[in-house]
C-alpha cells in the first residue's frame, strides 16, 4: 500500500505486545517507515528503539492513524490520556469495547472497530472490521490495508455482528489448539508415544486447515471425500457428529458463551 501520508504525518500504536506487534512488523515489511510510528507501551520490544521508531514519546499532533492494540480492561485508563480530531482515524482491536466507547472518547474522529486473531502473528489471520458513521469508504480503505498486512480482512455489515466474530475466529484458535491437545490424547490412549501422537495431530490439523483453504469447497464435501461407508472415518465421526453428545452442540455452547461474554465486556 501506499505509507506516504502516514509517513509524513505519523502512526500512532498504542500497545505492542502479541498483535499490536505482529501488526507493526507487518506494516514495517510493507513499507511504513520506523521514524513515522511513535509506540506507547509501559514495556516495549528492545530492538524498537533501534530501528528508529519513537518510544513514549510525545506523541505528533494529529497523526494519520492511531491504533489502540490494548486488552479492553486496559480501556479505562487509556482513553483519558489520548485526543485526536478529525483528521485521524481510529483503529481498536479490543475485544468487547464499543464503537460507542471511542466516539465519547473521540468525537470528532473515523473509527474502526477490528477484531484479528493470533495466526496474525505469521500473517495467516483474519481480521472483521466496522466502522463508526465518520468513517467513509476512504477510511474504511485504508483500515483494511492496514490489517491485510497481517492476514485476510472481511467487512461486517453492522457492529452488532462483532461478538460473534469474536466468539468464531478470534477466540477460534484456543478452540484449535485444545482439538490438537485432544486429538494427541486420544492417540496417545490408543497406544501412540505422545510426541509422536502430537505431531500427528499437529500436522493433521494444520494440513486439513491449509486444503480447507485451498479448496474453497464446501467442508462438508471435503469430508464426504475422505469418508468411505462403512469405513474407520465413518466410524470415529458417527461419534463426532452426534447430535446429542458430538461436535455440533459442544461448538454452539463454546461460540454462544465466548460471545456472551464479549457482549458482557461491551456492557
Amino acid at each position: 500500500m501506499d505509507f506516504s501520508d502516514l509517513n509524513a504525518r505519523g502512526l500512532v500504536l498504542v500497545g505492542c505486545g502479541r498483535m499490536g506487534g505482529a501488526l507493526l512488523d507487518g506494516w514495517l515489511k510493507n513499507g511504513l517507515a520506523a521514524r513515522a510510528v511513535h509506540v506507547v507501551d509501559p514495556q516495549p520490544r528492545a530492538e524498537l528503539s533501534g530501528l528508529g521508531i519513537w518510544i513514549n514519546g510525545e506523541l505528533p499532533e494529529a497523526p494519520a492513524v492511531l491504533v489502540i492494540a490494548v486488552k479492553p480492561q486496559m480501556m479505562a485508563d487509556v482513553l483519558p490520556r489520548l485526543s485526536v480530531g478529525a483528521g485521524t482515524l481510529v483503529i481498536s482491536v479490543a475485544a468487547g469495547v464499543t464503537l460507542g466507547a471511542y466516539e465519547a472518547a473521540f468525537p470528532a474522529a473515523p473509527i474502526v472497530r477490528a477484531m484479528p486473531n493470533t495466526p496474525a502473528a505469521i500473517g495467516q489471520g483474519i481480521t472483521a472490521i466496522i466502522g463508526n458513521a465518520r468513517a467513509g469508504e476512504a477510511e474504511m480503505a485504508l483500515a483494511e490495508a492496514l490489517l491485510s498486512a497481517v492476514g485476510r480482512v472481511v467487512r461486517l455489515e453492522g457492529e452488532d455482528q462483532m461478538d460473534a466474530v469474536t466468539a468464531l475466529s478470534g477466540s477460534g484458535p484456543a478452540y484449535v489448539f485444545h482439538m490438537i491437545e485432544a486429538m494427541a490424547a486420544a492417540g496417545a490412549a490408543e497406544g501412540l508415544s505422545p510426541a509422536l501422537a502430537l505431531e500427528l495431530a499437529r500436522a493433521t490439523v494444520a494440513g486439513a486447515g491449509a486444503l480447507a483453504v485451498h479448496e474453497d469447497e464446501d467442508p462438508a464435501k471435503l469430508r464426504e471425500a475422505v469418508t468411505s461407508p462403512g469405513g474407520t472415518t465413518a466410524a470415529g465421526l458417527r461419534e463426532l457428529m452426534d447430535p446429542e453428545t458430538g461436535l455440533p452442540p459442544l461448538m454452539r455452547r463454546t461460540v454462544a458463551a465466548a460471545a456472551e461474554r464479549g457482549r458482557e465486556l461491551g456492557r
